[in-house]
């Protein structure tokens, strides 16, 4: 037998094993959780506010928010409302924004997983694509989340809003400057030396087109030409870090994700950088507050076919500790093209309608390694309809995340008084205006 065809058979009945119903996902060490699910360890990662604060909701008196909160939570998973009961709004935040609802093991991967990990550079492409139909797309399918469109924070927080905006005496602040209609962000990870290689060619698509977009490269994989790190700054778009290697190995343990830690952040400040991406969304956010970075893109509002499936349910950024949470909203290029094998934007497009309609943020994440393999006229269907979107704000990662932070610190709750006027739409520092 073939010996890569032989592992490849190993490796598809061990992660099928860990996907099955009462299967065990070994951690080390016990974990102490609230009642939200959340580490104790994850403690200060997020403000006890944050679900204020993402709604814009500082200026409402505290009680009357908590009121109008739980008055919309039924439309909320069971285990949100049930963090909501025994801890408040913070331990909502916990349970959505920190993904607490799907368990204190929830970024920690099953011991199959991680050996199919270290034996991936023994298997294949064509083999690593296989188990990734085969597997994956069964896991998805009994995933936690409703995909692509999964509605219930937006609907919620868009009943909390109306309910406190009722009284005609207040605005909650606007999602976006100018009180935009919503985000649109485009993003690339290059995952290796081919994707590097045809990474101008797929740019030029968007620069045709007006766009621009941030690019994450892979930091200890291949080398980036300094000369390319200027033409893309020059040309108007952003570089942020894909990790330091393209392996699936960052989390698999706090000594590893620290070791490689120091050349990480050299690395962004080598390169001038202020995002960041982990390879294949692996993610634990207590960890994460050591990267050097102003915002991070390495959670999504929901996604069942990622290694660590869930989401964090918002279409709006957040603040997370340190940095600003960017998570992505459109699905990946690589789930539509090499796991649905879908051959249009249909489902981007779908998707794309609902975050239009709900003032949500359109981030999609793409890579030139898939795309650029004769798929680019998927890319430029829908890049052709982002520049019809009207009252959109087309902007880099770095902008976003500094209109959120604005916007995060504005002002406190002060009770104001119920004859006050409405308070006007704030814009965001140095008017971080509309790329389009």
């Amino acid at each position: 037998m073939d010996g890569n065809l032989h592992v490849t058979r190993i490796v598809v009945v061990l992660v099928r094993s860990s996907a099955r119903p009462g299967a065990v996902t070994a951690r080390p060490g016990p974990a102490t959780t609230t009642g939200s699910g959340v580490r104790l360890g994850m403690r200060g990662v997020l403000a006890d506010d944050a679900i204020v604060r993402l709604l814009g909701l500082r200026t409402f008196p505290r009680d009357a928010v908590e009121d109008a909160v739980r008055a919309a939570a039924d439309v909320l998973p069971e285990a949100a409302r049930r963090a909501l009961a025994g801890e408040g709004l913070g331990g909502l935040g916990e349970a959505l924004l920190l993904e607490g609802q799907f368990g204190p093991d929830h970024f920690v991967l099953p011991p199959a997983r991680r050996l199919y990990y270290r034996l991936r550079p023994l298997l294949p492409a064509g083999a690593r694509a296989l188990l990734r139909r085969r597997v994956v797309s069964r896991e998805a399918a009994a995933g936690p989340l409703r995909w692509p469109v999964e509605e219930r924070f937006v609907v919620f927080a868009e009943q909390v809003r109306a309910a406190l905006e009722a009284s005609g005496t207040e605005r909650a602040a606007p999602w976006w400057p100018d009180d935009r209609a919503c985000a649109v962000v485009l993003t690339h990870d290059v995952e290796g030396p081919f994707g590097l290689s045809r990474l101008l060619d797929l740019l030029a698509l968007e620069q045709t087109r007006g766009l621009s977009s941030s690019v994450s490269f892979v930091g200890g994989t291949y080398r980036v030409p300094d000369s390319l790190l200027h033409e893309l700054r020059a040309a108007g778009f952003e570089v942020a870090l894909h990790g330091w290697r393209h392996d699936g190995r960052l989390f698999e343990s706090r000594a590893r994700f620290h070791r490689r830690l120091p050349a990480m952040n050299a690395r962004l400040r080598e390169w001038g950088s202020v995002g960041f991406r982990s390879p294949m969304t692996h993610r634990e956010p207590s960890w994460m507050q050591d990267l050097a970075v102003e915002w991070d893109s390495s959670f999504f509002d929901t996604d069942p076919f990622e290694p660590m499936p869930g989401g964090v349910m918002t279409v709006w950024p957040y603040v997370m500790g340190r940095f600003v949470e960017l998570p992505y909203t459109l699905p990946q290029d690589h789930t539509l093209i090499e796991t649905l094998g879908e051959t249009g934007p249909r489902i981007w497009l779908e998707k794309l309608d609902f975050l239009t309609a709900h003032r949500g943020m359109a981030l999609v994440n793409t890579h030139p390694d898939y795309l650029c393999r004769g798929r680019t006229a998927l890319y430029e269907e829908f890049l052709d309809e982002l520049v019809r979107l009207p009252q959109s704000w087309h902007a880099l990662p770095r902008e976003v995340a500094g209109w959120v932070r604005e916007r995060w610190e504005g002002p406190p709750a002060a009770g104001p008084p119920r004859d006050a006027a409405p308070r006007p739409a704030s814009r965001a520092a140095g008017s971080q205006a509309a790329r389009r």
